[in-house]
């Protein structure tokens, strides 16, 4: 048989034919050309319909108010005489531009390659709904998600079977047609299917992808799903590197223009690693759209499904989701009014609604990784959008001259216009707004603060940079009016030295309290390192410093929602050779107990602690524990006393850690060997019956049951501490202290 007879023997050949003439690649990609218009229907959404009609105009009014003029609708078998037919007859009447998605269900979808039935019945439904609708819509889009035949159903033969039919029939009607709906960046698909289409003279009008960046976790992050993490920064694949790449592939094949009728982040997803899920969906939203329009390569980027529990910018209420996935079908809505709750993606989509499409993109003006300054230029001015990845921060003082700053409009990424101007760039992205007359340009080497860590989403809660008589650090406060009364007593040349009667621990550090000015009777932590050993002077000569370490390893605990003394500031001294001027500060924890007393009590034969029984108490304490190896982070110091405990209740405890300066922290959640080198600190107070519940109890959550070798990490860590107290500097102390009576 012939490649050309062959369908699955051409795509090969056009792959592997394409790829030796370098179609595949694409150097210098990543980078963002300049110069182009930003299309003004870049922006739009998936919409769907429910039982009842209200909620049709309820979903019609956040459209408006989100500036969107531009929707996608599926419509499937059976749909001409339901809600959808009747959402999509309101859409037309508000003279919305709609893509109209022609659905065909799996099961047919699976017969289209020997079944005359099946595309009898595909012909009809496609002939019916475009001769009711193909008139008044936009764009009629063909194909969904053909690379997942487990969700759509086709093999390769069904699915040119099915694309024939409905392309005669919207090229019969001049219709604009789209395809084929490849999902995520899979490029070989575009090119097997694109040179497909082009032997059979059935190219679409617009070329579809699904162009997700979910599974790089950030929009801006190079994907490590083709090579791996640690070889991510050698091919570059960035969303931008990947919408220009596949805008090419559409070009070499006859169809320059390239459309993303669907993509978005699922609060599942976001919250394997971080808690203020719907928080980062709209980072992620907003981050995502510039970076779609800055690429040039996209005339239109759109979110996924408006309303869903899962991943809408509209929450419907905790529904099971559909078997389908709503990337396949989105077929309709569950909750009715009462269950609706707009999320803050839709108004950061509305923001950049309004700001960006229409714009002529100006370029990329800083070159440093981890964060983000894009130009436009609109009729009414110029706008920058500002970012960094997340965790991360940039003083915007380092990016932009202090009379730009002074004379910019400042918004926030869900549009509203800040009333204190903002001192840092962090992963929620700002608009900056100059007139149009005005020239402005970035600092050279702008970038984040070199290991500066921050908890960007803490609710009433702003970072005010510090810089001031050669001090630098952060500061954390409502507004700048409790940062400036904070100022008046934590500021570092007025901090002073740790008052004796309110010290609490005076060693290689310092650890004292100071009233909290902002409440009367309340306290805050000061931690100054006031020893530093020559070895240590010249090992860490070249890390964070101390007061910045525990800053950000308090940080790094409360983005993933690992409960921690609260962070208010931490400073330090430019240049310091000592290591020793630098400042953290907390709010005090006013404990009842610590861990230590926990798995003392039980290793003493306690059968409750703080009225919580032995296996429930480990249950609670695993669980914390688990959250915060779940989230990436090794603690290194998990003794007992770092782990404060409270009572949450007749039988709950509450943790939070303190000591936070030796985390370290992973992007995805910890090993096995990685969580026994942190929980073995704890486990040596507990008997050898309380260990085995507590890490029966651990090891379940992970789906684990206890081994022999999972026991070693502990037994060796025993043996090191008794020799330590044998022969260690402990040891030595008692030995000494013996010997002068």
């Amino acid at each position: 048989m012939s490649v050309a007879a062959n369908p699955h023997l051409h795509f090969a050949a056009a792959l592997l034919g394409h790829a030796l003439r370098g179609g595949l690649r694409l150097p210098g990609g990543h980078r963002p050309p300049a110069g182009h218009l930003v299309p003004e229907a870049l922006a739009g959404v998936g919409v769907a319909a429910a039982a009842d009609p209200e909620v049709d105009d309820w979903l019609l009014a956040r459209l408006r108010e989100a500036g969107i003029r531009h929707v996608r609708l599926d419509f499937s078998y059976g749909d001409g005489d339901g809600p959808t037919a009747r959402l999509l007859e309101r859409l037309l009447d508000a003279s919305l531009q709609v893509t109209l998605h022609l659905v065909q269900p799996a099961a047919p979808a699976r017969r289209m390659a020997d079944s005359a039935e099946a595309r009898d019945e595909w012909r009809s439904f496609v002939t019916a709904t475009l001769d009711r609708f193909g008139a008044r819509v936009e764009i009629v889009e063909i194909g969904s998600t053909i690379n997942r035949k487990r969700w759509a159903g086709y093999t390769l033969a069904g699915f040119l079977a099915m694309w024939e039919i409905a392309w005669r029939e919207a090229r019969a009607r001049g219709l604009t047609l789209a395809g084929p709906s490849v999902t995520d960046f899979e490029p070989p698909w575009n090119v097997g299917l694109l040179a497909l289409l082009r032997a059979r003279g059935q190219l679409p009008d617009l070329h579809t992808d699904n162009l997700f960046s979910e599974r790089c976790t950030e929009p801006e992050r190079f994907d490590h799903k083709i090579l791996g993490h640690r070889l991510a920064s050698l091919h570059k694949f960035n969303l931008v590197k990947k919408a220009r790449l596949l805008a090419r592939i559409g070009a070499d094949f006859g169809v320059p223009r390239l459309f993303s009728p669907s993509a978005f982040w699922t609060l599942p997803r976001i919250e394997r690693l971080l808690p203020d899920s719907e928080e980062k969906q709209a980072d992620y939203l907003a981050r995502y759209m510039v970076l779609c329009a800055a690429s040039g390569a996209l005339e239109r980027a759109w979110w996924g499904p408006l309303v869903c529990h899962r991943e809408g910018l509209v929450d419907e209420g905790a529904f099971p989701y559909p078997a389908l996935e709503r990337i396949t079908h989105y077929a309709g809505l569950r909750g009715g009014l009462a269950d609706l709750r707009v999320r803050p993606a839709l108004r950061a989509l509305g923001a950049f609604n309004e700001l960006i499409p229409g714009s002529r993109y100006c370029g990329r003006l800083n070159a440093s990784e981890q964060l983000e300054v894009h130009a436009f230029a609109t009729g009414s001015g110029l706008v920058h959008a500002v970012w960094t990845t997340n965790g991360r921060a940039a003083a915007l003082a380092d990016i932009y001259a202090d009379d730009d700053l002074r004379t910019a409009l400042c918004r926030d990424r869900d549009g509203e216009i800040l009333r204190e101007r903002p001192t840092l760039a962090t992963e929620s992205p700002l608009y900056l707004l100059w007139p149009a007359a005005r020239t402005v340009a970035v600092r050279p080497g702008a970038g984040i603060l070199p290991g500066v860590a921050i908890h960007r989403h803490q609710p009433g809660r702003t970072h005010f940079y510090f810089r001031e008589d050669g001090w630098r650090g952060i500061v954390l406060a409502r507004d700048a009016a409790e940062a400036a009364l904070l100022l008046q007593r934590i500021h570092p040349a007025r901090i002073g030295t740790p008052p004796r009667e309110a010290t609490l621990r005076h060693a290689r550090n310092a650890i004292w309290t100071v009233d909290d000015p902002r409440a009367a009777g309340a306290k805050l932590v000061v931690k100054q390192p006031v020893k530093m050993y020559l070895h240590k002077k010249l090992l860490d000569r070249f890390k964070p410093s101390k007061g910045l370490r525990s800053w950000n390893g308090t940080c790094e605990l409360l983005r993933r929602g690992v409960a921690a003394a609260p962070p208010v500031a931490w400073f330090e001294k430019e240049g310091d050779a000592s290591l020793t001027q630098n400042y953290y500060l907390c709010e005090y924890v006013p404990a009842e107990f610590t861990a230590r007393e926990l798995v003392g009590a039980f290793a003493g034969g306690a059968d409750s602690f703080a009225g919580v029984g032995e296996e429930a108490a480990y249950r609670q304490l695993a669980d914390y524990l688990l959250k915060m190896h779940g989230g990436g982070i090794l603690f290194r110091d998990l003794s007992g006393g770092n782990i404060l405990i409270g009572k949450a209740g007749a039988d709950r405890l509450a943790f939070s850690l303190i000591d936070t300066g030796r985390i370290r922290v992973f992007p995805g959640p910890l090993t096995i060997g990685q969580r026994f080198a942190d929980l073995v600190r704890i486990c040596n107070k507990l008997h050898r019956q309380g260990r085995e519940k507590f890490l029966t109890i651990y090891l379940a959550a992970l789906r684990e049951r206890p081994r022999w070798r999972y026991r070693w990490p502990f037994l060796l860590y025993d043996l090191k501490v008794a020799a330590k107290r044998r022969v260690g500097r402990k040891a030595w102390k008692r030995l000494f202290a013996g010997a002068g009576k």
